[in-house]
């Protein structure tokens, strides 16, 4: 069978397949794997992620996959995250001796940046979430309900809004709650905040992105496969309308009795004939599927700045900075040489997601717009000198989240013979996540193998719920 992407969707399914005896031939335009979330390496043997990923306690499919391909212990893993706002005040999410979903509530009682009434209103939300299990009733109104006027008829205040969930949720799901479908925003908090008191674990490679993926091609190809690089796809053969193979440069044609598609939908727009469309009425309406962007930012001080592995930034146009050093650092506490081998030095990654109003600037605006709000948040940052920067945008790093989605997202089985999607953008109950990108591989994977007649389970189940929220389902059942 042949997979066509080398992204996490793809390798998901081509990994999933041949451990399930079949022989994949992968097939990726790029000269490395990865997708998006992967990394390269600049002139001067640096080398930088396209955009800081990271992974949750509740992505067990994630988990899973990292598992067959060996990068598990590739992944550090923090059970405490750290706020700061313009003013210095810190908060902490981390949880603490009781069950949950009441884990976090000594650290988000003492939450500096947020107001008691802050807290109170997020406490009537969760508590709201709770009581329906996750599922509150008025996110299956038709055409879907924006987060930001689920949170309005939930009264929350300015600044629990600005200062909590738009800072969780715009970070998870690279869009603006305006802009975000209400059910993902909810699905959030109860996968990864209230279900189980391990969720909210923030797990983040410790070896540049590209590293995670060294087990994949030795996967498939000691099954039998192959993992051929630089092969864009040039178009599709049809005999009789249905798909009898692919092309590629040269007039190179590869045939299958299957074929999964684990690229963008927009991509896969351009590449579907009309023919194929009209026969599959669904594959005609990728183009509503909208996208949104992300911005990467990377610092390279000559001293250390910083002394925590990452940090949330609130009220500012910088997300997240991640301590690339101290991450790449190994069990030793020396640099590897992903990282900046000299200990003078430290190399920071920023994130900004749903960057709409960045996208325009130029690179240095942004540069000086973001240093200013590193040395307003890190003292050492305002007497160091910046060695080097540079920035890195992907317009279309994710699909938006937008109310309404889901009725345009395709199912990984389509109705025409042999041809099944894989991507964060189809139907997975996910949001576009690593996590639901390796589910739609494996939901692609599961699919052909049921219409090969050898049926078998690979999507994994969420994380269990534990604590008080146990014992409530169980009551509720």
């Amino acid at each position: 069978m042949i997979v066509i992407g080398g992204g996490l969707a793809g390798l998901a399914a081509g990994v999933a397949l041949a451990d399930s005896g079949w022989r994949v031939h992968l097939f990726e335009q790029r000269p490395f794997l990865g997708g998006r979330a992967t990394s390269y390496v600049l002139p001067d043997g640096e080398h930088v992620d396209n955009c800081q990923h990271v992974t949750l306690g509740c992505c067990t499919n994630l988990e899973d996959f990292y598992r067959r391909v060996g990068s598990a212990g590739k992944i550090k893993f923090f059970d405490r995250l750290l706020f700061l706002d313009p003013q210095g005040r810190r908060g902490e999410m981390q949880a603490g001796w009781l069950p949950a979903p009441f884990h976090s509530t000594g650290s988000f009682a003492s939450f500096a940046p947020l107001t008691l009434l802050d807290k109170l209103s997020i406490a009537r939300a969760m508590l709201n979430i709770i009581q329906h299990k996750g599922d509150p009733p008025e996110l299956h109104k038709a055409g879907g309900i924006s987060m930001l006027e689920w949170l309005r008829r939930r009264g929350q205040t300015k600044g629990a809004i600005k200062r909590f969930w738009r800072v969780v949720l715009v970070s998870a799901l690279n869009e603006e709650l305006d802009r975000t479908d209400a059910r993902f925003g909810v699905d959030v908090f109860w996968k990864a905040f209230l279900v189980n008191s391990t969720g909210y674990h923030i797990g983040v490679p410790a070896v540049p992105l590209s590293n995670l993926y060294d087990g994949c091609k030795t996967e498939i190809e000691r099954r039998g496969g192959e993992v051929v690089l630089r092969s864009p796809v040039r178009g599709l053969k049809l005999e009789s309308g249905q798909l009898a193979g692919v092309r590629f440069d040269d007039n190179r044609e590869e045939s299958a009795d299957a074929y999964i598609f684990a690229i963008p939908h927009t991509v896969l727009a351009e590449l579907l004939p009309e023919s194929m469309k009209q026969s599959d009425p669904s594959l005609a309406h990728l183009d509503k599927i909208k996208t949104s962007p992300i911005t990467g930012v990377h610092f390279w001080f000559d001293r250390p700045v910083m002394n925590e592995p990452f940090l949330t930034l609130l009220d500012t146009t910088t997300q997240w900075i991640f301590n690339k050093t101290a991450l790449y650092a190994d069990s030793s506490g020396n640099s590897n040489s992903a990282a900046n081998s000299a200990k003078t030095t430290q190399y920071l990654q920023l994130v900004i997601s749903a960057s709409y109003e960045l996208f325009e600037k130029p690179r240095q605006e942004i540069i000086d717009l973001c240093l200013a709000e590193v040395r307003h948040a890190l003292p050492k940052a305002r007497e160091a000198q910046l060695l080097k920067a540079t920035v890195i945008k992907e317009a279309a790093a994710t699909f938006s989240p937008e109310p309404g989605v889901d009725r345009w997202r395709l199912a990984q089985a389509t109705s025409i013979a042999g041809l099944y999607l894989a991507g964060d953008w189809t139907q997975t109950r996910w949001p576009a996540t690593m996590e639901g990108a390796v589910r739609s591989g494996y939901l692609a994977a599961e699919a052909l193998l049921r219409a090969s007649g050898t049926p078998r389970a690979i999507l994994q189940p969420d994380l269990p719920a534990d604590g008080f929220i146990q014992m409530w389902l169980g009551k509720r059942a």
